[in-house]
């Protein structure tokens, strides 16, 4: 093996790639793949010595436009004597014809080199073919030759890439891009989305890496940001399939969503589009990337009455100094821009001029037509090439050729001893490794001449910034795709939106904004119930429910009111609750309060009929002290009621009850006395009971009423002493009121409380129906038991009616009772007097009593 590769002194390539391509030597030559065709035709595969080679169509002005671009930037930078002193640039410039194979092909062409024999005795070191690659154009073409020149770290600077996967710096380590990548590109379109309050939209992606990886990022960023939601996600197919295009048109057609949004190629634009047309679907707010953005093949009268108020986001315009004079001295004939190897300048002649030359060159269509003589003037014909209004993919070119070349000016800047690499090493052109430019590229920081600063971050991305473009259909008819705006990041605040919204065409008769939302915004006193099996931006409103409010469109949650709070009618505010107690100025307690004053005037009158007429046999004759004592205790029950009346205070809750309890207390004692008193006198009447009368003496009833009412007095205070009323804020009621109420504290001592009054009122009822048959000059006894009757009948109907009353009502219910009762015991037993001492005087004397007593023992 060793004889025969001795014997042979050189090998020589198997197969020759022809390619488009311009070339121009120097000490230092870059790389550079352009789309200079849109696409390209394959040949059956034959078994053949030599294969067939593909086929280059579409001539695209603007991509040649690109590689004319960084000729023009390298040509700039060899004239510069401050940049690269003693160093020319060169260039080999290949055109991947839209077909990843071709344009891989040219990236394994610029990093092997274009030899065609190499000899085995000459050494292996020495500069590599190109030391750095400015391209390519699309995300997937980039991916592939990344992954394989990354091996050998020779770095590519890319101007038109935008997949945010190539910031993986594992993968692509010596990948770099003077465009934004799809992630601020995502981000910046989420931001005009929540500008226009967007909420629904449809998403339209190519099948390629650039556009899975856009709709990918898209989803997670919408979803993040709480911006909106995806109706649909679409990938549009890479060739003309009409049924896909028109199932996809038709999910757009049935979609509520009114604003696309598509991230692809133009080539995909404009399937999409024809279908649209077929099946003339209007109406949308369409949103461009900046793939597609600048497309001037869409701007045109046939689709712009679909297309007319796109809005899109589209690489930074630059202006480039002196490229117009660069591109008008192009010439297919001795270019001076390119020493060998110009078929892409001869292909933009013969499309340009509709021009042949003979015989034609590999790789290109024979378009056919007059032949080309190499000396047409350019700046006597209306080309697009020498429109420079609008250089956006073209200043990305020009940055990256800048940034390679200031990236080997640094290194070549390198003091020795005192380099990056080992032993503080530098680089040299002779020995130069691609790996070492990377590390000068990662740091490189410039400012063009328009003003932008280009540096790289660790992923290799340039400073994120795009403009907001809009497509407007101006009267007179002409299509002008005007600036409206820009995004851009800052560090601190993140993605910043500035748009002049009064520049923007919208393509609607209303001339505003399209309204583009699942559901309507849920106003202030509801909140958002989501759909089931539907995005979150699909919901309903439901009112909050009472208690809660929401004050803010699109709540997701009702918010409690405070304990002290509860919402209005519309559920948008917390208002004070509104309090409820027994208030003197509702008809319920002026009633209460009349009543109890009334009470107490009539008792007023009559002790003051009792006390005028005390000498009288009717007042004596039934224990007149005693009498005069009920009635003022009766006056005291009529008065205590009214502090049940009236908003509850901590004193008014303790006086209540005490009050209450020992007014009745002594009101009660003193009729059990009185009964108590009758059955002595009559049984003192009766032979041998004489003795009985001196237990009954007045010492002993006053010292019984005291201390029977003491006893009353003693619970009071042990109540007040360990549980004491106080006034209580009660919403177990109502909830959207506040109920005003005295919580008993202790509900045992408010139960000895009523029951030592219900002891003394069934005794004493119990011994006036005892008495109830003695002598007519007894008969007080009946009165009593009458008055007992009454007074047992109203508490026992209160203790379930108070239990049942809610709030004031329940105050209210005790204030009836006591007013009841007391008033049933001074009619009861002060009624019939009182009629025998105003209206049958001739009954008050101890005469008619004593006759009454005769007739009843006969």
């Amino acid at each position: 093996m060793a004889k025969t590769i001795a014997r042979a002194s050189s090998c020589r390539l198997r197969r020759e790639f022809h390619l488009n391509s311009m070339h121009k030597p120097g000490d230092v030559v870059l790389g550079g793949l352009f789309e200079v065709h849109f696409s390209s035709v394959f040949p059956e595969i034959t078994f053949t010595a030599e294969p067939p080679q593909p086929t280059c169509q579409g001539f695209d002005v603007l991509g040649f436009r690109n590689a004319q671009t960084m000729a023009f930037a390298v040509d700039e930078i060899n004239r510069n004597a401050n940049l690269l002193p003693n160093v020319t640039l060169g260039y080999s410039l290949y055109d991947n014809c839209g077909a990843l194979v071709i344009g891989f092909s040219a990236a394994l062409s610029l990093a092997s080199g274009r030899e065609e024999q190499f000899m085995f005795e000459k050494t292996c070191f020495g500069n590599p073919p190109v030391l750095g690659i400015v391209g390519d154009s699309y995300s997937t073409f980039s991916i592939a030759t990344s992954n394989v020149v990354g091996l050998y770290k020779l770095p590519m600077v890319s101007y038109f890439a935008t997949c945010s996967c190539l910031s993986n710096r594992q993968r692509f380590p010596s990948f770099f891009r003077t465009i934004p990548s799809d992630a601020f590109q995502v981000r910046a379109v989420i931001q005009i989305l929540k500008h226009f309050a967007w909420t629904w939209v449809g998403l339209l992606v190519s099948d390629d890496d650039y556009g899975l990886h856009v709709a990918r990022s898209f989803q997670s960023d919408l979803v993040q940001s709480g911006t909106g939601c995806l109706a649909y996600t679409e990938v549009l197919p890479w060739g003309n399939d009409p049924n896909e295009l028109r199932r996809i048109v038709d999910v757009m057609k049935k979609s509520t969503a009114r604003v696309i949004i598509v991230f692809s190629h133009e080539i995909h634009m404009i399937n999409v589009i024809e279908e649209v047309i077929k099946q003339n679907v209007t109406g949308l707010q369409w949103m461009a990337s900046e793939a597609w953005t600048a497309s001037t093949v869409l701007q045109t009268p046939h689709y712009m009455t679909f297309l007319g108020g796109t809005l899109g986001i589209a690489i930074r315009r630059g202006e480039i100094l002196g490229l117009r004079d660069f591109l008008l001295k192009t010439n297919p004939d001795g270019d001076q821009h390119s020493s060998s190897g110009n078929s892409m300048v001869k292909q933009f002649w013969e499309h340009t001029f509709q021009c042949r030359f003979a015989p034609p060159p590999a790789g290109w269509v024979d378009a056919g037509g007059a032949l080309c003589t190499g000396q047409e003037d350019l700046s006597k014909i209306e080309t697009e090439i020498l429109d420079l209004s609008n250089l956006r993919p073209e200043y990305n070119v020009y940055k990256a050729v800048y940034a390679l070349a200031y990236a080997l000016h640094d290194l070549l800047q390198c003091v020795p001893g005192r380099g990056p690499f080992s032993r503080n090493s530098c680089a040299n052109l002779q020995r130069l490794e691609p790996w070492q430019l990377v590390h000068y590229l990662e740091k490189v920081n410039f400012t063009t001449s328009f003003g932008d600063q280009v540096s790289f971050d660790e992923y290799g991305d340039s400073s994120p910034i795009y403009d907001v473009m809009n497509w407007a259909w101006l009267p007179d008819g002409r299509i002008k795709v005007q600036n409206v705006g820009v995004v851009k990041e800052s560090a601190s605040a993140g993605e910043e939106l500035t748009l002049e919204e009064d520049k923007i065409f919208w393509n609607f008769e209303s001339g505003k904004p399209p309204r583009s939302v699942c559901s309507e915004s849920c106003p202030p006193g509801t909140r958002m119930a989501r759909k089931k099996g539907m995005p979150v931006c699909c919901f309903d409103c439901i009112p909050c429910s009472e208690g809660k409010i929401s004050n803010e469109t699109d709540s997701m949650e009702c918010t409690s009111c405070p304990e002290d709070f509860w919402s209005n009618t519309q559920r948008t505010n917390c208002v004070p609750k509104r309090t409820e107690f027994l208030s003197y100025y509702e008809p319920l307690g002026i009633c209460l309060t009349t009543a109890s004053l009334l009470g107490t005037f009539i008792c007023a009158i009559v002790l003051g009929i009792f006390i005028h007429h005390r000498s009288t046999p009717m007042v004596r004759a039934n224990n007149s002290e005693l009498s005069f004592l009920l009635l003022l205790s009766l006056k005291l029950c009529f008065l205590c009621s009214l502090l049940f009346i009236g908003r509850p205070q901590l004193w008014t809750c303790q006086l209540r009850h005490a009050a209450f309890g020992i007014s009745f207390v002594l009101c009660i004692s003193c009729i059990l006395v009185k009964t108590m008193v009758v059955l002595a006198v009559f049984k003192a009447s009766k032979p041998g009971g004489g003795t009985t009368l001196k237990w009954f003496g007045v010492i002993q009833q006053r010292g019984t009423v005291l201390v029977l009412t003491s006893i009353q007095a003693a619970i009071c205070i042990a109540w007040l002493v360990s549980s004491s009323p106080a006034p209580h804020k009660n919403t177990k009621y109502h909830n959207d009121k506040i109920v005003y109420e005295c919580a008993v504290g202790s509900t045992f001592g408010f139960a000895v409380l009523l029951g030592y009054i219900g002891l003394l009122a069934i005794l004493s009822f119990l011994l006036a129906f005892m008495a109830r048959n003695l002598p007519d000059n007894f008969n007080e006894a009946k009165l009593i038991t009458f008055s007992m009757l009454i007074f047992c009948a109203v508490w026992v109907a209160f203790v379930p009616a108070y239990v049942n009353s809610p709030g004031k009502y329940a105050d209210a219910v005790e204030v009836f009772a006591i007013l009841a009762s007391s008033f049933g015991l001074l009619v009861a037993l002060f009624g019939p007097k009182c009629y025998i001492i105003l209206l049958r005087p001739e009954r008050n004397t101890k005469k008619a009593i004593m006759g009454r007593d005769n007739k009843t023992e006969k």
